[in-house]
């Protein structure tokens, strides 16, 4: 299938890319070795004004094939994002107010004509915490609250647990209450602020030692590789942020299951591209708004995330 060109990336910075393991860089690259023009700007290059369209302030690139200086501006100039071919929102977290007014001018970017990927209101309503909520079947025993006496029941119930915020990334904010108690009201008084956030506190998984794994899911299909993030020495995380390990695998006959379950759902919302995070047999969270892990498991496993993305991506424009 032909995909319209350009495509017009939504992300940080390009200076701050590192390129041996960025996503966003693996589906520019893929995008340019199909003859497509690249398109990049931040959130805060998008502007909106009575009586025009949606326009983005861009920087038209060309990749240079080095590791530092990956690339170089052909041209600056402004581009209403309706004549984009696509837009994608590759904006890393937090999800905070400016993530979400982003999402609301390219939802007015889409009543223009724009094709936005992930959606913005499906990125709205999947907070990568919360959004779990919708598949019980598939997690651990989880507990959502404000209460510190709420999460005290838990841990008495499950005695060995996890304790984290709901607008974390990478790991940060991540405690583990054991079966001694240690300092449980010293953590939730530290992410509640006093019952004046909600915090989540999940049943603690030993099979994060085999690895948090990131099983990705592009139109609806999983890529058939997952990577394993295993916590390294004596951290409890597998964040790659986090001093986690990456191992590529096959995915497993659960993981299989998860994706091929929620998958379709997720698609049929408008979210391209979702990353699932399971620890052994239990879902975790959802990731949906700037999924990573394309280059990790292509270099180990030889199979081609990002051509699998752009063929995706196509689909859905046709």
């Amino acid at each position: 299938m032909t995909l319209p060109s350009p495509l017009l990336f939504v992300a940080d910075p390009l200076e701050s890319f590192k390129t041996y393991k960025d996503t966003t860089f693996a589906m520019m690259r893929e995008a340019a070795s199909r003859g497509h023009a690249v398109l990049a700007c931040e959130p805060r290059h998008v502007r909106w004004q009575r009586g025009e369209r949606v326009t983005a302030t861009v920087r038209e690139i060309a990749l240079t094939g080095e590791e530092d200086d990956w690339f170089s501006v052909r041209a600056t100039r402004e581009v209403a994002l309706a004549d984009a071919g696509a837009v994608l929102m590759r904006k890393d977290p937090p999800f905070d107010s400016e993530y979400f007014y982003a999402t609301h001018l390219l939802g007015q970017a889409e009543r223009e004509g724009a094709r936005v990927f992930n959606k913005p209101a499906a990125l709205r309503d999947h907070p990568e915490k919360l959004a779990i909520l919708e598949f019980p079947q598939f997690i651990a025993p989880t507990l959502v609250t404000r209460n510190e006496a709420e999460v005290r029941r838990f841990h008495a119930e499950h005695r060995d647990i996890i304790l984290k915020p709901l607008d974390g990334m990478g790991g940060m904010g991540i405690f583990r209450v054991g079966a001694d108690g240690l300092n449980l009201g010293s953590i939730v008084e530290t992410l509640n602020r006093h019952g004046a956030q909600t915090l989540m506190a999940q049943k603690y998984l030993g099979a994060i030692r085999e690895g948090d794994k990131r099983v990705l899911v592009i139109g609806g299909e999983p890529v058939p590789f997952s990577l394993a993030r295993i916590p390294q020495g004596s951290e409890i995380r597998g964040n790659l942020a986090a001093g986690g390990k990456g191992v590529a695998q096959p995915l497993s006959k659960r993981d299989r299951e998860i994706a091929e379950a929620l998958g379709p759902v997720l698609a049929a919302r408008g979210l391209l591209l979702v990353g699932l995070d399971v620890i052994g047999d239990s879902l975790t969270e959802i990731n949906v708004t700037s999924p990573t892990c394309f280059r990790e498991i292509s270099q180990q496993s030889g199979f081609d995330v990002a051509k699998m993305f752009v063929d995706k991506l196509a689909e859905a424009l046709a």
